[in-house]
């Protein structure tokens, strides 16, 4: 069964930092993606950033690709966001997905983590 379980989130003032961290379980990471998306109550998902598990590949937003980085531990199964300056527009529930290709397309994730809760204080 595959697992995704996400954490980290939490209380922050803008212009601090978090990372955000998804253990997976349940699969092999080979051949597969993973991705942050985020979302906002009464508001669609919005995607972030994903990765390859396979290489080395990234794909991201560009509304916060110069704040946000996704990276990954194979070893591990994890995949993290560390996220940078953040804003009080960056409160949201921030979702890690599993997909067999690095997309930004909510359609193309096959499984999600629960979710973890940021909160962006100014």
């Amino acid at each position: 069964e595959v697992q995704l379980v996400a954490s980290g989130g939490g209380l922050v003032q803008a212009g601090g930092s978090l990372r955000l961290s998804c253990v997976a379980s349940g699969f092999t990471f080979d051949g597969y993606a993973m991705g942050w998306f985020r979302q906002v109550t009464g508001n669609e998902r919005e995607f972030l950033a994903a990765i390859s598990m396979s290489g080395d590949a990234t794909y991201y937003s560009s509304s916060v690709k110069d704040r946000f980085a996704i990276s990954k531990d194979n070893a591990k199964n994890m995949v993290y966001l560390q996220m940078n300056s953040l804003k009080p527009e960056d409160t949201a529930v921030y979702y890690c997905g599993l997909a067999q290709v690095v997309t930004g397309i909510e359609d193309q994730y096959d499984y999600w983590g629960q979710g973890t809760r940021v909160t962006v204080s100014s």
